[in-house]
């Protein structure tokens, strides 16, 4: 099973699709945007396919990432780990780069052996103009993707999902660190942690998902929102 597979699995359930899994606030620009179960499934799909047929990603492909914690960058996390990518912290040493519009150049600077992806993170699907040749553009690709992923092949719970972690560990501290933060499924969880450490990835995002709580990300919090926020979301933890 991959770790998708495992994380997704219950979230996809008839008793928890329908209920909000990510809720992302960004307080630079007001956005706001909620995604049950099956949404968030769906887009994990649609990006696995791009992922496979555009990046040939499969088990043991090395895939960095430079995004900020964001709805689009849990989807396309999820989709590499689908496709039974390994997601890894240096760029340098990657296969494929999916970043930001702000980090185009620095993702080609690192000399990916395979390509990049460029992701405008835009809320309305609008993709990235004036992207230099080669460069795919998430937005544009992934509205043409199916809704639906089966894995080409089997990913054993052996194989790297997270730098040296296999999928079968990084499942298990994901769990474990979901029992030490106290969360359960009834649990939302307000957290302003970024993604781009192992620790920031596994308390922020994967040890929600373990739990099969609910996220509510804030990206460039505002402080005093926060307590607001917390209230209106009815929130039960916070991280960060």
């Amino acid at each position: 099973m991959t770790l998708t597979a495992a994380l997704l699995g219950p979230l996809r359930s008839a008793a928890a699709a329908a209920r909000p899994l990510i809720t992302f606030y960004d307080d630079a620009t007001g956005e706001r945007v909620e995604l049950s179960g099956t949404t968030t499934a769906n887009w994990a799909a649609k990006a696995a396919n791009l992922l496979s047929e555009e990046c040939d990603a499969e088990p043991g492909t090395r895939v960095a990432l430079l995004l900020p914690a964001h709805w689009q960058t849990a989807a396309v996390l999820l989709a590499a780990w689908w496709c039974g990518a390994t997601i890894i912290t240096e760029p340098g040493d990657a296969e494929w780069v999916l970043c930001d519009a702000d980090r185009v150049d620095l993702a080609l600077a690192s000399g990916p052996s395979g390509g990049v992806v460029a992701l405008s993170l835009d809320a309305f699907g609008k993709g990235i103009a004036g992207l230099p040749p080669g460069v795919v553009d998430f937005a544009t690709e992934v509205r043409l993707q199916g809704d639906d992923f089966v894995p080409l092949e089997q990913v054993p719970d052996s194989a790297p999902a997270l730098d040296d972690a296999t999928v079968g560990e990084v499942l298990a501290g994901a769990r474990a660190r979901a029992a030490e933060l106290g969360l359960s499924r009834t649990d939302r969880v307000l957290s302003t942690l970024e993604w781009n450490t192992a620790d920031g990835l596994r308390d922020g995002l994967l040890a929600v998902l373990a739990a099969e709580a609910s996220l509510v990300q804030v990206r460039n919090p505002d402080e005093d929102a926060l307590a607001r926020r917390a209230a209106t979301e009815r929130t039960t933890v916070r991280l960060g």
